[in-house]
């Protein structure tokens, strides 16, 4: 596997690319990698177009979830969307936020940036913003959010355990997340598990469901929920790229899984009954 700072720069440039594409060719690929399908039409991602706040603009077909949909996000509420791309569900968000609430959406793209900024723009969203930054190290202040949210981002980040330490870090006491992510269960064939276009690609970025859950519980969350989750089926005519006709069928006949998953959990709530606490 690369190094962590290398996979970064696959990231940055495989998604400069990808803000230029259209949503078609996101989505019959893996979260718009190459080896696009000619067997699916969607791979990954949910239907958005019936979710209020939905734009399509801001759609360019990368999620593998609809984190915002079970995100329980209030009026008022303060949102950051981890790997915010075009912006799509920071427009969904804000649109459950209400114009008293706020919006903050972090890429680590300076062309998916200028894309979302550009859609808010369109929009006349004032209380929506975009932030370029490594979700690692995020550019945000000690508990400031009410909830975060993600969708097919963290698969692509090195150190996922740095990631939920940081959301820890950003929400409120007794805020807390949705995120939508890629994990596995049982072990990826070497060639996908190496790859470089299938880790921007989301697949090979992936880890397994038990250690991203542990993730989460070890960094302090509580009240860790499967809000929802589905088989992620990858075309053959995608993985004939990377396996041979008998490694194919091996990897069909095995127990091994690639699951899309919406994950909930909590913040505990660490406040006494002082004023305005309570």
């Amino acid at each position: 596997m690369e190094s962590p700072d290398k996979l970064k720069e696959i990231v940055r440039q495989k998604y400069s690319e990808i803000a230029l594409q259209d949503k078609e060719t996101n989505q019959s690929s893996c979260c718009g990698a190459g080896g696009c399908s000619t067997e699916v039409y969607n791979i990954m991602t949910d239907d958005y177009s019936d979710i209020a706040g939905y734009n399509p603009d801001a759609d360019l077909g990368l999620g593998c979830g609809l984190p915002t949909q079970f995100a329980k996000i209030k009026k008022g509420n303060t949102v950051v969307d981890l790997g915010s791309g075009a912006g799509n569900d920071c427009f969904v968000a804000r649109n459950e936020t209400g114009p008293d609430g706020r919006v903050i959406g972090i890429d680590f793209t300076p062309a998916m940036i200028e894309k979302a900024t550009l859609n808010a723009s369109k929009l006349g969203y004032s209380n929506v913003e975009f932030r370029q930054g490594d979700i690692e190290n995020m550019p945000l202040s000690d508990e400031m959010a009410h909830v975060v949210v993600s969708n097919c981002v963290l698969n692509l980040v090195p150190d996922k355990n740095k990631v939920f330490s940081e959301i820890f870090r950003v929400l409120k006491s007794g805020g807390h997340f949705s995120i939508s992510d890629v994990v596995l269960v049982g072990q990826l064939p070497d060639a996908l598990k190496h790859d470089a276009e299938m880790y921007a690609g989301c697949v090979s970025g992936a880890i397994q469901k038990s250690d991203y859950l542990e993730f989460i519980h070890k960094n302090g969350f509580t009240n860790v929920t499967i809000q929802k989750e589905k088989p992620i089926i990858i075309p053959d005519d995608i993985l004939t790229k990377y396996l041979d006709s008998n490694e194919l069928e091996q990897f069909k006949k095995g127990e091994n899984g690639i699951f899309s998953i919406t994950v909930y959990a909590e913040k505990p709530s660490t406040c006494g009954c002082g004023p305005g606490c309570c």
